[in-house]
């Protein structure tokens, strides 16, 4: 198999990413600081940081392909990151306790030896229950909502509150492995060699 250089500091994507193609991957995490871009839609913003991740890793790298995410949770129109602080994440539960939303990642892989950029968009929709006051604040003093788009984590405690999925599991925790087996596929890379 080539080179698969994964650019993100994530142990939930390398975890991911090992799944599915083993640990022959190196990972080098990206410098590069998301901002806001005006004039871009959510969508876009997402696909903008994950092009720029890859191309601020594939500097430190000759051959291979970099795989580079950014994974948010879009609610009413808004993305909702990380929350910093537990008081974020109580208020973010709150806000999605009951409703419907997306979990929205943009995904590139860039090919540096043919110099083929491929940046796509995973989308899943989330279903998720109401949730009381006092058991969003018995999860955030777990402390496993404040470093998860959206301050929950699906793959952790915070399944508990899930009702329904429509869409990519992998993608809500922040890498969409059909989509990426997909664009690996395409540049000729086999997750089964």
């Amino acid at each position: 198999m080539r080179q698969i250089i994964l650019a993100s500091a994530s142990p939930r994507r390398k975890e991911l990413l090992k799944q599915f193609i083993g640990d022959n991957f190196l990972v080098h995490a990206s410098s590069y600081e998301e901002s806001p871009y005006s004039g871009l839609c959510p969508e876009e913003l997402l696909l903008r940081h994950s092009v720029e991740k890859a191309r601020d890793v594939a500097k430190h790298f000759d051959s291979g392909l970099v795989i580079s995410a950014d994974t948010s949770v879009l609610f009413n129109g808004k993305l909702l990151g990380k929350p910093k602080f537990p008081e974020k994440a109580e208020e973010m539960l709150e806000m999605l306790s009951g409703q419907r939303f997306s979990v929205i990642t943009g995904l590139t892989v860039l090919d540096l030896d043919s110099g083929i950029e491929i940046s796509e968009l995973e989308s899943t929709t989330i279903w998720m229950d109401k949730i009381s006051k006092e058991y969003i604040s018995a999860y955030v003093r777990t402390g496993e909502p404040l470093d998860k788009a959206g301050a929950f984590a699906v793959q952790g405690k915070g399944a508990a509150f899930v009702k329904r999925i429509e869409g990519d599991f992998y993608n809500i925790v922040g890498l969409p492995l059909f989509r990426l087996g997909k664009i690996l596929q395409r540049t000729g890379v086999s997750i089964f060699e």
